[in-house]
């Protein structure tokens, strides 16, 4: 008597990660089948975090983080998002009691396996170049990846020959993207689905070469299949009847295979181990986006919301849409009336009936919006891509979730200052005379110093230290938990991590000027442990450099600490004698470094001794205004240093009043006269007018000796300094090269000509020739 094969009790649902239409049929098929086990695919370590999928405070999008525990460059995050599949379908489990399991290959065992191709790949690279290249040489391994699945794993991912391509150029679309969004996550729910998925990717697989990406993922693909298999023999042998085998689609053919046990455990046999943690950490739509660099990643994921939450409700999904649309334009002061939603809800319709579709999808939607509402303009667009397609929100965790002290002492700052972390870019004005204020400040100084830029303070702010008001632009980053696991070797709190870490690369740090931005930094961070540590390497590293250049540099980081200190109510007289010291040793050498120097070290010599020189004026003091100007004299007077630094230094003399017009007029006709080398004399001329045309067009005397040096240069000597000549004029503000250009036209003192001109017969015929050559000069257009 013959009896009937047993039904199988393994269910596959082939998924495409993050997408609503997928997830919306999985929940109707596990309805349909209310399977007694649930396998998704996923890391097995992240399995005693399901115990918080029924916590109130666990709010999509969020991700799984995994990392070595003993490596944080080694760590993997697996995001989901509301309309994700896998959270679906792990929410289902939750809610009934099912049990449900992840069957990926773990990351214990993949992170091994990157540690050890790593450690060959640095081999590789320390080899001669001549060495032959492995077959596999051009597929790398990320550090740190971000995974829901391997790249391949989702029907948007574009590789070069995409399979998933082949369908939607053989279905008349123009990419996999828009081919699967119009075929499953726009289209209605169906039981039907997955074995559509299943039949097609099977189809997909048997043309596409397994090596397509390289051996080493060809490996890391075959290793994490053996291991899916041996999880689902698992539940098998466990006695589970309806086993719902959650997967991406493209593992769905190699699951159902005939792959036997033996050689599943060959393949799995021996492999390298490290010890990971995991814990939930907060995501973002934006880093769910392809364009994040999510191997994963989806186009649209505020559009896959919209999707997600009309369900089954198809005909009103486009009038949500574009009242979505309308609302956030009108936030912007930017015209959307009625008459244009309807007008767009047509057009959309009509460009959907045209292209054969049950309903107007994203791209229908996108373009009536552009050419009803925005009149072809793209700026509206953007605006609509950002908030509303792409969406700006973030997940948040529980509290108590496994983290590290560092963790827990951050969200508690945060919690206590009333700053919390947001994906949106955003605004923040402190006032720092007000205690929470200056709290704030410092910690986002101190986040700064651990690689972890929340803030970033505004260009303007930069300039203006004198101020109480210190403004930041805020945007939390997911990526920023990794880091602060990465920071928790410095400390359990912020204040001792950023310490820490400022004083661990203060041995390694030998410039001068670095380690004065420094003090600034830990000043700003009100790290008065670190504070010490960094003057201390201050003090020792200018005791032991005679180098004037590096100690000048160092002056005007300083120079803004001492002067705008008590805005912060920080105690910057400590650093008063460092101050001193580098300002009158600086002095004293840099005269002789200003010697020997080409062109372009001028130059940048010129900028420190600039900066130097407005540090010393604010810390107006005795000793040190007296030795920088002595200084400045000996650059200026002397007869070795550099043409542009002679000329710089006359002319800080003069704005400061230690040498007079007839001072400064001398030393134009030393520098100018007829013996100079046209190129040393314009070189100096660039230096002394220093970027400010003030002294030629207040000063007669000035003015006469340039108009005198010009006019007596040869023809050859006056091409051969036109361009610097020329240089020096250009820096000039327009209003200033207009003011030049009149005084050159009437005349060297009050609109009248020198007497010895006005004494000759003047030949108005012969002047004008010179009119040519002068607006070249001047930049003065006819």
């Amino acid at each position: 008597m013959s009896t009937s094969a047993a039904p199988s009790p393994l269910h596959y649902f082939g998924i495409r990660h993050h997408g609503p239409g997928c997830a919306r049929s999985l929940l109707r098929a596990f309805e349909s089948l209310q399977p007694d086990c649930i396998l998704v695919e996923g890391p097995p370590e992240a399995e005693p975090l399901l115990s918080f999928l029924a916590h109130a405070d666990l709010q999509p999008p969020v991700a799984v983080l995994i990392h070595a525990s003993e490596d944080t460059g080694l760590a993997a995050f697996y995001p989901f998002a509301t309309f994700s599949p896998e959270w679906q379908a792990l929410q289902w489990g939750a809610a009934r009691g099912v049990p449900t399991r992840f069957i990926d290959l773990p990351q214990a065992h993949r992170m091994a396996i990157e540690q050890v191709a790593r450690a060959a790949d640095e081999a590789k690279a320390a080899e001669p170049v001549d060495t032959p290249l492995d077959d596999d040489e051009t597929d790398t391994v990320p550090l740190v990846e971000t995974v829901e699945a391997p790249e391949e794993e989702h029907a948007a991912h574009t590789l070069p020959d995409d399979p998933f391509d082949w369908l939607a150029h053989a279905a008349g679309y123009a990419d996999g993207e828009s081919w699967w969004n119009h075929m499953v996550e726009e289209r209605g729910d169906g039981e039907d689905l997955f074995g559509a998925i299943a039949e097609a990717m099977t189809a997909v697989r048997a043309e596409t070469p397994e090596d397509r990406r390289g051996v080493r993922a060809m490996e890391r693909e075959q290793r994490r299949e053996a291991f899916m298999r041996q999880s689902i023999r698992e539940a098998v042998k466990a006695g589970h009847q309806r086993i719902a085998v959650v997967c991406g689609a493209w593992h769905v053919p190699a699951l159902q295979g005939a792959a036997t046990a033996k050689a599943d455990a060959a393949l799995l046999k021996g492999l390298p181990k490290l010890k990971v943690l995991a814990t939930w950490v907060p995501w973002t739509y934006r880093h769910l986006t392809s364009a994040s660099g999510y191997g994963a990643g989806i186009d649209s994921p505020g559009w896959y919301e919209h999707l997600w939450q009309q369900g089954h409700e198809v005909a009103g999904r486009s009038t949500g849409w574009l009242a979505r649309v309308a609302r956030l334009l009108r936030e912007h002061d930017l015209d959307c009336s009625s008459a244009h939603l309807i007008e767009a809800t047509r057009l959309a319709d009509t460009l959907a009936a045209l292209r054969e579709r049950p309903a107007p999808g994203l791209p229908e939607l996108d373009e009536a919006v552009r050419s009803v509402i925005c009149m072809g303009e793209q700026a509206p667009l953007t605006l609509i891509r950002e908030r509303l397609t792409v969406g700006d929100r973030m997940g948040q965790v529980p509290a108590d979730v496994p983290t590290v002290p560092l963790q827990r002492d951050l969200e508690q700052a945060q919690k206590s200052l009333r700053l919390k972390p947001e994906a949106t870019a955003k605004t923040l004005d402190l006032d720092l005379r007000q205690p929470n204020d200056l709290a704030r400040s410092h910690l986002l100084h101190r986040l700064r110093l651990l690689d972890l830029p929340w803030g970033e303070v505004t260009a303007g702010q930069r300039a203006s230290r004198g101020t109480f008001h210190e403004v930041w632009q805020l945007q939390w980053q997911p990526e920023f938990a990794l880091r602060v696991i990465e920071a928790s070797r410095f400390g359990a709190t912020v204040a001792h991590a950023a310490s820490a870490r400022v004083m661990e690369g203060l041995a390694a740090e030998t410039s001068l000027t670095v380690l004065a931005e420094q003090v600034d930094t830990v000043l700003l961070a009100d790290l008065p442990v670190a504070v010490q540590a960094v003057t201390r390497a201050l003090e020792d590293r200018a005791a032991l450099t005679g180098d004037a250049v590096q100690l000048i540099g160092a002056v005007p980081p300083l120079a803004n600490v001492f002067r705008y200190g008590s805005v912060r109510q920080t105690d910057s007289a400590l650093l008063s004698h460092v101050l001193d010291s580098l300002i009158v040793r600086g002095a004293i050498g840099l005269p002789i470094a200003c010697g020997a120097l080409d062109a372009e070290a001028a130059e940048s010599l010129r900028i420190r001794l600039i900066g130097a020189h407005d540090a010393v004026r604010l810390r107006d003091g005795e000793e040190t205004t007296t030795a920088w100007r002595n200084a400045l004299r000996a650059i200026a007077f002397g007869e070795t240093g550099a043409p542009l630094l002679r000329g710089v230094s006359c002319r800080l003399l003069l704005d400061d009043a230690q040498i007079g017009s007839d001072g400064a007029s001398q030393q134009l006709a030393r520098n100018l006269s007829a013996g100079a080398p046209p190129t040393d004399a314009a070189a100096w001329l660039e230096g002394f007018l220093n970027r400010n045309a003030m002294v030629l067009l207040h000063d007669d005397a000035v003015w006469s000796l340039v108009d005198g040096w010009l006019a007596g240069l040869g023809e050859d000597h006056f091409v051969q300094v036109l361009p610097l000549v020329r240089r020096s004029f250009a820096d000039f503000s327009g209003a200033d090269r207009r003011a030049l250009g009149e005084r050159a036209k009437r005349g060297a003192v009050g609109g009248t000509l020198p007497s010895a001109v006005a004494a000759t017969n003047w030949d108005e015929s012969r002047a004008v020739l010179a009119l040519p050559l002068l607006r070249e000069l001047l930049g003065v257009k006819a």
